[in-house]
């Protein structure tokens, strides 16, 4: 047991690690630095800084400003605030009035300064108009009060400075690629998830009607006309080998409807279940897209004839000019249900719509139900991909 919970504890602090790995520079990888104001409390322990007590309280205070500027910094919610920025202009005239009054040592604050200063204004037009002004006043006074052998504190500033917004804005950047990467896989996953779904729900409830339609026939003709109730024995095998290989191109996402091989079903359906097909396609020939978007209406519509509308006659009809392909479904039977459209009527619609055409449903003129889709002969580029598809009801989805 004791063995046990050890390594339940190595691996709780192994996680720990890898998560603050994870997370880049913080505050605290800026905090090590605020050791180069070892050397004025050093001048103040040793007796050598005038007013003492004063010179305790700016060191202090410049610690504070300083700690609480650089962790306000890591949150951007913080960093942009108007307190952030009035700490850095407190901790910037403290800095300069440490300088003018005691120099020396003191003027090591500056690059502390700057890298305050670089993890606020990280980038954008800001950084210019803040390090020119910084770097300027750090060589006026530097000068003033040590001379040239303070050239190095100048220096350090502008790159303590440079080299923080640099490396944070940088980082800043790694994260929100990560994050936008992060979020695209997340959404492919959820793109494929709801093309998987959709693409099963119309090949099952496509070939389930299929089977049922025909299994009542075999139960109908078994008692007097067997060889009729083996032929549509054979149908169903044929359809059910069918649904196995277009799920399984569903799965690998290759799955292209053919509008041919979907009117041909539409009439095999009909038949079986007593219905009178009716098929006439005229018009220019289509782009393989197309068709393909025009094969899902024809299988929706049919299957749910099939299933809901208790028609005695189903009239498919293709027809259209050189720029604009029409398909129209139309049964005999009992026309659209109550209620408002379902989700399936409504994502289809917008399918169609979003390939640049048109699908109205309602009551056929002579009663029954007529599904009429429009659609532009040759469809754009980025919608040519017509795996995703939607099942609807007469005026309800399935």
């Amino acid at each position: 047991m004791r063995t046990w919970r050890r390594w339940r504890h190595w691996r709780h602090w192994r996680r720990v690690a890898r998560a603050h790995s994870d997370r880049g520079p913080t505050g605290l990888s800026l905090l090590p630095w605020l050791l180069m104001g070892m050397g004025a409390l050093s001048h103040l322990l040793g007796g050598e800084a005038p007013n003492p007590w004063i010179g305790s309280l700016g060191l202090i205070t410049f610690n504070t400003l300083y700690i609480a500027i650089i962790f306000r910094a890591f949150v951007p919610e913080l960093r942009e605030s108007r307190l952030t920025w009035t700490l850095l202009a407190a901790l910037a005239a403290l800095t300069f009035a440490l300088a003018i009054g005691y120099g020396r040592e003191w003027l090591l604050f500056f690059p502390l300064l700057g890298l305050a200063v670089g993890a606020v204004v990280r980038r954008g037009r800001m950084l210019p108009l803040v390090i020119v002004p910084l770097v300027l006043g750090a060589g006026v006074v530097t000068f003033w009060r040590d001379g040239w052998d303070s050239i190095s504190v100048v220096y350090g500033t502008f790159i303590s400075v440079m080299v923080t917004a640099a490396i944070l804005a940088l980082d800043e950047t790694i994260r929100q690629l990560r994050a936008t990467r992060e979020e695209l896989a997340r959404s492919a996953v959820e793109k494929e998830r709801l093309r998987f779904s959709r693409d099963l729900h119309d090949l099952l409830g496509h070939t389930l009607s299929v089977v049922v339609v025909k299994s009542e026939a075999v139960r109908r003709l078994a008692p007097h006309d067997l060889d009729g109730a083996l032929a549509q024995l054979a149908d169903i095998e044929s359809v059910g080998r069918q649904a196995l290989t277009e799920i399984r191109e569903a799965v690998t996402g290759y799955r292209e409807g053919s509008l041919a091989t979907e009117l041909d079903r539409a009439r095999d359906a009909l038949s079986s279940a007593g219905i009178e097909p009716v098929v006439r396609r005229s018009g220019p020939l289509l782009e393989p897209q197309t068709e393909a978007l025009l094969g899902w209406v024809v299988r929706e519509s049919v299957t749910n004839a099939v299933r809901h509308s208790g028609a005695t006659r189903c009239e498919i009809a293709l027809d259209g000019t050189a720029d604009r392909a029409r398909l129209t479904v139309t049964d005999d039977g009992r026309g659209p249900t109550e209620g408002p459209p379902g989700t399936g009527l409504r994502g289809l619609r917008e399918r169609v719509a979003a390939a640049g055409g048109t699908l109205d449903s309602g009551p056929a003129p002579r009663g029954g139900f007529r599904v009429t889709a429009e659609l532009p002969t040759e469809l754009p580029t980025e919608l040519t991909d017509c795996r995703t598809s939607v099942a609807f009801d007469h005026g309800t989805a399935t």
